[in-house]
């Protein structure tokens, strides 16, 4: 029986694309709440769907690939892929992993306040309008990678394990790879190199986890 099949007879409406660029429409015009991706894909390949989805979505993407090692898994991972498995695989742990990523996206965020600012020298964030400023230019990014950052500055010069980062920002209920949160942290000093006048910085606490560094002289205001 098809993951389809399994699927929907569980009361999931499934949208089904044969190859990657009619799936990348599907998610464009239909906007669904989960993207179940297999790598091996016609025309566009897995690695680019999930590529092109992550830049303008966070919808939860569970990738499917038979390539299973620890390297595959790290570069699924860091296309932005929010779990990874391995065929063959059962269908009680797909079913198990699936819901869990639906329980997930539908939790609200708990790091946001609706109306809270948080300015640092030229740097600005705003939670009403989920904007990031640098310069007064826009930071693009995408919800998770907001929730992240606002996280981390929500506690300057505390240092947060990766567990307690997937709590805050991911939601107890995840039970995907924990590598993600090195993905995401990865995105946001990717897209802050472009602005060496930033006044903090993202410092890895080596087999802690992460803190946000203030530069000397300049104060967090809300």
């Amino acid at each position: 029986m098809t993951l389809r099949y399994n699927l929907a007879a569980r009361g999931y409406v499934v949208l089904e694309a044969g190859t990657g660029t009619e799936g990348l429409e599907l998610m464009r015009s239909r906007n669904p709440d989960l993207v179940v991706l297999d790598l091996m894909l016609p025309e566009l390949s897995g690695e680019e769907v999930c590529r092109a989805i992550r830049a303008e979505s966070d919808v939860p993407i569970l990738m499917l690939t038979a390539r299973g090692s620890e390297t595959d898994k790290v570069n699924g991972l860091g296309l932005g892929a929010d779990d990874y498995m391995t065929k063959p695989f059962g269908l009680k742990e797909f079913m198990a992993r699936i819901e869990a990523l639906l329980r997930r996206s539908e939790r609200p965020q708990r790091t946001s306040a609706p109306s809270e600012r948080i300015r640092v020298g030229g740097f600005v964030l705003d939670a009403s309008s989920r904007r990031v400023l640098v310069d007064d230019n826009p930071v693009k990014m995408s919800p998770r990678e907001f929730s992240l950052l606002f996280f981390l500055l929500s506690h300057p010069g505390r240092v947060h394990s990766r567990d307690a980062i997937l709590r805050a920002v991911w939601g107890p209920d995840f039970n995907g790879d924990s590598k993600t949160v090195a993905v995401h942290i990865r995105w946001l000093r990717e897209k802050f190199e472009l602005f060496p006048s930033l006044p903090f910085r993202i410092n890895t606490v080596f087999g802690v986890g992460y803190r946000v560094d203030i530069a000397p002289g300049i104060h967090l205001q809300r």
